[in-house]
């Protein structure tokens, strides 16, 4: 029998941090499972990726359980301070309203920053190291059900047959139209302006939010005296400037990022991506499941898209090993059922949040400016409240998959 023709269990379409880590988690968990990963790129493409990512403490317990945190560790920049300012572009001074403390337990940040390329690379290492068949320079191109399983089309020709087939292809899934899953989505007519800058001064693992009439500016800090920089700009402002000139771009960066770390440069490319939210109506088909940005994509207010994804991870990875273990078919509707009720409302909700907060702090109405100023400030006053919200953000408040908490399933 070709490697082809073998039957696996779990083919995952998109090799990015969601498919990886769920081809790892399973593997790991059960290493009698057949798993496949199909991506267009090649590990040492993956490893090129220039942009970086907030991992929560949630997230970084289960890449520390899978086997990969000691390798990201040296490029993790631990969040030790995070501060929330709210102002116009042309004010001279920008008032502090909310501030946060970095830990969550003694000694454990509630976020690190990892570059994206550090974080896929040790994952694809691990899951070549753990058995799992990494199928590179390919693509999933369509799929038949069976009574059994599935069937899928690869672009190289080649066919596999699985018993499930998670999509893990992105915000625009095409695997998610082909299995006929809607979804509700609206465009904020903002686009994302994303990339690095090195600075003078120390940033000293401060992160900082800075919202503005056209939307969040945020300082991410990195290893080294650079910072990741994600500016949220109205959509045709933000072409201009990623399209235009380096002069006209550092100086309208220079303005938003202000003085207090000395003299920036741009230490990498700059890209916009556009911003919008996008919620799949559902989650599940028989034999087939989405995870990631192709189940959600909200807007990077929050800082909670890549850690939804982990989240949908653990949670799949749980329910899929445990259907086996009780001798269960892990592609039947019944059982994929139960990753949807754990995950949908948890993203729907993370989506009516983002949007919120998004409509609230994008505007410059003096009114709505007042307001949201004076609940900011009235959080900051509240220790305890100010706790529970970064152990939320950290993912480490109410009931989690054990992974989450960096336990074995």
């Amino acid at each position: 029998m070709s490697a082809q023709d073998t039957p696996i269990d779990v083919l995952i379409a998109g090799g990015g941090y969601v498919g990886l880590s769920l081809a790892v988690a399973l593997k790991q968990a059960d290493p009698a499972m057949e798993i496949a990963v199909v991506d267009l790129r090649e590990i040492e493409q993956m490893e090129r990726d220039p942009r970086a990512s907030a991992i929560v403490a949630a997230a970084s317990r289960m890449l520390d359980h899978l086997g990969v945190w000691e390798e990201i560790r040296p490029q993790a920049q631990p969040m030790t301070e995070m501060i929330v300012t709210d102002s116009r572009l042309r004010d001279t001074v920008r008032p502090v309203f909310l501030t946060f403390d970095g830990d969550v337990e003694p000694g454990e940040p509630f976020a690190h920053m990892v570059p994206n390329g550090t974080m896929v690379g040790a994952l694809a290492r691990r899951a070549v190291a753990l058995g799992v068949d990494l199928l590179t320079s390919d693509s999933v191109t369509g799929f038949t059900m069976t009574g059994s399983g599935v069937d899928i089309r690869l672009g190289s020709g080649a066919a596999r047959h699985a018993r499930l087939l998670v999509a893990a292809d992105g915000v625009r899934s095409k695997l998610r139209d082909l299995a006929g899953i809607g979804v509700v989505c609206w465009d904020y007519d903002q686009s994302g302006i994303v990339t690095t800058v090195r600075h003078e001064r120390p940033h000293n693992g401060r992160a900082e939010e800075h919202f503005l009439p056209a939307g969040p500016f945020a300082i991410l800090p990195l290893v080294g005296d650079r910072s990741s920089l994600v500016w949220s700009e109205r959509r045709a402002d933000a072409d201009k400037l990623v399209k235009g000139d380096d002069f006209t771009f550092e100086l309208e960066l220079e303005r938003r990022f202000g003085h207090h770390l000395g003299k920036i440069e741009l230490a990498g490319p700059r890209h916009a991506f556009p911003l919008g939210l996008t919620l799949a109506r559902d989650f599940v088909r028989p034999r087939f499941a989405l995870a990631g940005d192709s189940a959600h994509g909200i807007h990077p207010i929050s800082g909670q898209g890549l850690n939804m994804g982990f989240k949908d991870v653990a949670a799949l990875a749980q329910v899929l090993v445990e259907a086996r273990r009780l001798g269960e078919d892990i592609g039947a509707q019944h059982v994929l059922e139960r990753y949807q009720r754990w995950r949908r409302f948890d993203t729907w909700r993370m989506g009516v949040v983002t949007d919120v907060l998004n409509r609230l702090f994008s505007n410059d109405l003096d009114v709505v400016r007042a307001v949201r100023d004076m609940g900011l400030g009235l959080v900051d006053r509240m220790p305890g409240l100010k706790r529970m919200f970064i152990r939320q953000a950290a993912g480490l408040e109410g009931p989690a998959p054990r992974l989450l908490a960096g336990q074995a399933i």
